[in-house]
């Protein structure tokens, strides 16, 4: 038996609980390159303890169907993580509080987000063919991932 999770479009205001929405939306904050391209300035809030370093990884992630079935989520407690897509497809992103209820998302073309430090989230979830993505986090030893395995599991639906 499984529990249904509806997904949402994500927005900056209901994901802030959670972290960033990165996007490119509004006016650049600077042109450069001669006025080619638009500077979208500082649009997550990198938050580490103090051993750890910021550290820049590509991981590679398998494409997930819908209904997607959600058993576990997982959280860094020493740094935030930020997942950047490398292709304009849109990704499922889930989060939950501190109640390990999630709620489900979906990012629009070309967006990204940043996790905040603790936040519990599932795990990359290409939706449109395997997925290419950058992951800012912290880098060093030391116990920054918890995991949490649903006893009933989790449908994520459209």
């Amino acid at each position: 038996m499984s529990r249904d999770i509806r997904i949402a479009p994500l927005t900056v205001q209901d994901f802030a609980p959670f972290g960033d929405v990165m996007n490119c939306a509004g006016v650049p904050d600077k042109m450069i390159n001669a006025g080619l391209c638009g500077r979208f300035h500082d649009r997550a809030q990198l938050d580490l303890d103090d051993d750890g370093k910021v550290g820049i990884s590509l991981f590679r992630s398998e494409l997930r169907q819908l209904p997607y079935t959600l058993d576990m989520v997982e959280r860094h407690p020493l740094g935030s993580q930020a997942f950047i897509p490398m292709s304009m497809d849109p990704f499922l992103v889930i989060v939950a509080a501190d109640d390990l209820i999630p709620r489900a998302f979906v990012t629009a073309p070309g967006e990204a987000i940043n996790f905040h430090r603790g936040t519990w989230h599932g795990v990359l979830t290409p939706l449109s063919g395997p997925g290419l993505f950058a992951v800012v986090d912290r880098i060093n030893d030391g116990p920054n991932l918890e995991e949490h395995y649903f006893e009933t599991p989790y449908r994520v639906i459209s």
